[in-house]
């Protein structure tokens, strides 16, 4: 029977990496609903400035329009910010919000 020793070096310090992946995501890019823009333009936004995919930005654009909020993305708030900036040039509501542990 052979045993292998499971310790990893490369992963020692996971929970060292894990809390500092866990800091760096802390914020929350919110999209507020409004009856101004259209989900075209909140769709193509979200593609444009976020990177999601058509059907992540039409999924976010639902939950928006049915819950008149949804976190589209999580991140830092050095990533989100610019994001945040942008969307709301486009004139649609962006805020970032921290989020509670």
């Amino acid at each position: 029977m052979q045993i292998f020793n499971s310790y990893d070096p490369l992963h020692d310090n996971q929970e060292e990496l894990d809390v500092l992946t866990q800091e760096a995501a802390s914020y929350n890019l919110i999209v507020w609903n409004d009856d101004i823009n259209t989900f075209e333009w909140v769709i193509e936004t979200l593609m444009d400035i976020c990177g999601h995919s058509q059907e992540q930005a039409e999924q976010c654009a639902m939950i928006i329009h049915s819950k008149g909020k949804y976190a589209v993305k999580t991140g830092s708030y050095e990533v989100l910010k610019p994001q945040c900036d942008a969307i709301n040039e486009r004139l649609i509501n962006a805020t970032i919000e921290e989020l509670v542990s």
